[in-house]
């Protein structure tokens, strides 16, 4: 979380009467504060360090130790320190810890931007500002709703790296929408069965359905919208594909960088090599399998009413999460380091779990605010979107569910606080019809269902309000500062002015009695003469 600063704070500093040794107080407190924060850095680092216990100050320290320490310091204690002096700024600003911070969150974004790089920006300035633009979810929005598909549809992709959205349903036509401007830009040939599942990347885009295939395109060079949706079978096109290997429906897709995931009713999951385009592995399930999730190289999938965790690179099942719901487990979301699982069930539940280094799940959180089955989860930190058959999405923010470790032994470390039911944040309804599939990217939220018709939740109007709450504040706390600098300069002139009429003073007191001996000797040399 970014620090910001706060006008209680700001105002209690205004509103200090300055000494004429202000300059000095503020070098005492400055001090004070790097001795406060050393020892505090000084703890976190004595876990895996030892110090010599002479060294009483943060700039005593060697600057790979330094930066040791601050690695194990959490968003908000970077920012906390980075106000306490211009030291601990230029540190805490210039750390690489913001890299990592982000990335944890959100993975690497799709042009970073070096710090050396001239005009580029900090990553701290990336990082603050993505957190920032996660709390427009909170604010104003505005809904436009897409035309085009002709029954339900069942399935949306939000791919915001391109600013597209794919959708597909019951008429078996994908669509390919702009995602900025909201008017279609291409669709494909009917391939005859409902499309189930969807996922797309820039480099491909998947679909499967009731017809146990798997549609492939390859993105186009050069092509401004990546997909060539009107190629099909008959026109002989490299970039068309379909893979054959399924018995029955397929209900669930994902990428990643060398793999494609499918999940069927035919109980199993099927990886697929994306460079040959063949079944390296088969995971077989017990029930039918509704979703699917791959993070790095585990798995997790949902069958029954329980979920599944493997490991993608030998096929083990690694552990089983039995009873998740009451009924089917019927979506899955992870966060993108893969620690945290969400599950929603036809119970109407949505619950958050913990996943360990050892793949043990444990209960962190349960929320109930549907009442009917929970079709599909979408999560971008630190917001959990779900769409439901009741009509109704719920957004709930599970920031204040993650809070870091004090423990010197854990430092760094996710602990997340036990709780057995969580409101969600809020609620989008209204629709009155059931909705199927749900997808989150930058300040949008889509979500498609039986109604037939694609609703976007643009909240780039309560992005553009933040915004120009942040220029406000930050306008706000510079002419504070500068006012601040200037009675610091006036009262530091004042006090020279002082001591300066003050030394007059005595000057003329000296000449004052000089001059009164002089004429007193001139006055008795006066009357001697007289």
């Amino acid at each position: 979380m970014a620090f910001e600063w706060s006008d209680d704070n700001n105002a209690d500093s205004s509103s200090v009467v300055h000494s004429p040794a202000v300059k000095e107080e503020e070098e005492e407190e400055e001090e004070e504060g790097n001795l406060e924060f050393s020892q505090l850095l000084l703890w976190k680092a004595s876990s895996s360090s030892s110090i010599n216990s002479s060294v009483t100050n943060i700039t005593d320290l060697p600057p790979a130790l330094v930066s040791e320490i601050l690695c194990r310091l959490d968003p908000k204690e970077l920012g906390v320190i980075s106000c306490v002096s211009t030291l601990l700024h230029r540190l805490a600003s210039e750390h690489q810890g913001w890299k990592n911070f982000y990335c944890e969150r959100w993975g690497l974004p799709l042009a970073p931007k070096s710090i050396s790089s001239p005009g580029g920006k900090s990553w701290k300035d990336i990082f603050i500002e993505r957190e920032s633009r996660s709390r427009t979810f909170l604010g104003r929005y505005s809904i436009d709703i897409l035309y085009g598909h002709t029954e339900a549809v069942r399935s949306v992709f939000v791919l915001s790296s391109s600013n597209l959205i794919f959708t597909a349903g019951y008429d078996s036509v994908i669509r390919m929408w702009d995602m900025e401007e909201g008017f279609s830009i291409a669709s494909s040939q009917p391939l005859g069965c409902t499309i189930r599942a969807l996922a797309a990347d820039s480099k491909l885009l998947v679909a499967g359905g009731t017809g146990s295939f798997i549609q492939c395109w390859k993105a186009v060079e050069d092509l401004p919208h990546l997909f060539h949706l009107a190629a099909s079978h008959t026109t002989n096109n490299s970039e068309f594909l379909q893979l054959w290997e399924h018995q029955g429906p397929v209900t669930c897709l994902a990428l990643d960088p060398f793999r494609i995931y499918s999940g069927s009713w035919d109980m199993t999951v099927r990886v697929w090599d994306r460079s040959l385009f063949k079944c390296s592995m088969v995971l077989r399930h017990n029930d039918w399998v509704w979703s699917l999730v791959p993070r790095a190289s585990t798995l997790a999938s949902s069958a029954g009413g329980n979920v599944y965790f493997w490991d993608v690179d030998t096929g083990d099942l690694v552990s089983v999460l039995g009873n998740a719901h009451v009924g089917n487990a019927c979506s899955l979301a992870r966060s993108h380091m893969g620690d945290l699982l969400f599950t929603g069930g036809d119970d109407g539940s949505i619950r958050m779990f913990e996943c360990t280094k050892n793949c043990n799940f444990s209960l962190v959180a349960s929320w109930n605010p549907h009442s009917d089955s929970v079709n599909s989860l979408a999560f971008e930190f630190p917001w959990l979107v779900s769409a439901s058959s009741d009509g109704k999405m719920s957004l709930i923010d599970i920031r204040k569910l993650l809070k870091s470790s004090r423990s010197p032994a854990k430092v760094n470390q996710v602990a997340v606080t036990r709780t057995i039911v969580e409101p969600p944040q809020r609620m989008l309804h209204g629709f009155g019809w059931s909705l199927f599939s749900v997808g989150v990217g930058g300040d949008r939220i889509v979500c498609g269902g039986e109604e037939g018709v694609v609703r976007v939740w643009n909240f780039s109007q309560a992005l553009e309000i933040e915004q120009r709450v942040q220029a406000l504040r930050e306008m706000r706390l510079d002419n504070r500062m500068q006012r601040r600098k200037l009675q610091m300069e006036m009262n530091l002139k004042g006090s020279q002015g002082h001591q300066c009429s003050v030394a007059a003073k005595n000057q003329m007191n000296i000449n004052g009695n000089r001059n009164g001996s002089w004429h007193g000797r001139r006055g008795v040399g006066g009357k001697l003469k007289a």
